[in-house]
């Protein structure tokens, strides 16, 4: 989406770090668009999480993928280029659940 991103994520271990996933990610993005494109402000301050159970991921993830088809952007959601592996995601996520 142009002005702003959803992600689908899952902790592998009981190790893993939302907060940190964040961070590293926001701080690399606005590497990248500081010295390639000279963008300054990226992020705004924090981030919107939500707890998913297995069970409810498919309708996360489903909502995510029809994102840009209810924008506009596209005319079904296979076409947005910027989906990354979610099409794939529905499937991986029901055998590892």
């Amino acid at each position: 989406m142009p002005d702003h991103v959803h992600l689908a994520v899952r902790g592998l271990t009981t190790e893993s770090d939302l907060q940190r996933l964040v961070k590293i990610a926001k701080q690399r993005v606005a590497y990248i668009a500081r010295t390639e494109f000279a963008i300054r402000a990226i992020w705004q301050e924090g981030y919107y999480e939500r707890i998913v159970r297995s069970h409810g991921m498919e309708s996360v993830i489903r909502y995510i993928l029809d994102n840009p088809v209810k924008a506009g952007l596209v005319e079904r959601a296979e076409q947005y280029p910027f989906s990354g592996v979610a099409n794939d995601l529905l499937g991986d996520w029901n055998r590892r659940a």
